[in-house]
């Protein structure tokens, strides 16, 4: 049975996996991290990411380290697209791919300006006002418990380690081009609320796909693994069933 690899986004740690890690470790390996820049890997003495390709390196890195050979790879929102990049670079690797609140299509000019401008407001001011600003994008107004979560975490986030992330997303290849050839089931989910990447796109990510299944959670924003973690479990249970 191969291990679960769980990828968190912007700008979170691995504790945003709680709910999957109690989900799923009685029955396979689990394994979650705190990306480079983020969560404990932000106290280490480690440059700072600064090209978007080296999220996918360290994870490679982790899983020899681990000694994984193969495992089932998901991620949300900037993690969604790490595990697209890793996919990508090391497709041998990857069993299965889960996609959640993500899109495969590089940075536009003006979201290139905005993440840049966004890392040296981060560098200025600290993480509070921007939590305060985007908090109920990130999850759905209704949703006050994951809210609190997330806040915690943002709040806890490194500027440096968040601000180096936004200028390496700024610059992340596309992978819209190679969706077609990704030869592994793939889960795509998205929060019917989600005001970052809407339900549309998330649709067009799964009909691009050879192999996959579409999972549009209800009342859920940009995070449904923390705003309805059951259903969202209920479907990466059956995505892993898919792999065998």
């Amino acid at each position: 049975m191969v291990p679960l690899v769980l990828v968190h986004g912007h700008p979170f740690n691995r504790s945003s996996w709680d709910a999957q890690v109690a989900a799923f470790a009685a029955e396979r390996r689990v394994i979650t991290f705190d990306l480079r820049g983020y969560g404990a890997s932000a106290a280490q003495d480690t440059p700072l990411v600064t090209d978007f390709g080296d999220f996918a390196r360290d994870l490679m890195a982790l899983l020899d380290h681990l000694g994984v050979e193969r495992c089932a790879l998901g991620g949300v929102s900037m993690g969604g697209q790490i595990a697209l990049d890793t996919y990508a670079r090391f497709p041998d690797r990857i069993a299965g791919l889960l996609l959640a609140d993500t899109s495969p299509r590089a940075e536009t000019p003006e979201g290139k300006v905005t993440r840049n401008e966004l890392a040296d407001r981060l560098l200025a001011e600290g993480m509070r006002g921007y939590t305060e600003e985007v908090l109920y994008k990130m999850v759905a107004p209704y949703n006050e418990e994951a809210a609190v979560k997330v806040q915690r975490m943002m709040l806890a986030s490194s500027p440096d380690g968040a601000a180096a992330a936004l200028r390496a997303r700024a610059e992340r290849p596309d992978y819209e081009a190679g969706l077609a050839e990704v030869a592994v089931p793939v889960l795509v989910v998205v929060g019917r609320d989600d005001v970052y990447t809407p339900v549309a796109g998330a649709r067009a990510l799964h009909e691009a796909l050879p192999d996959s299944r579409l999972c549009v959670v209800e009342r859920a924003g940009h995070l449904p693994n923390l705003e309805r973690p059951e259903e969202f479990n209920a479907a990466v249970r059956d995505w892993l069933a898919r792999l065998g």
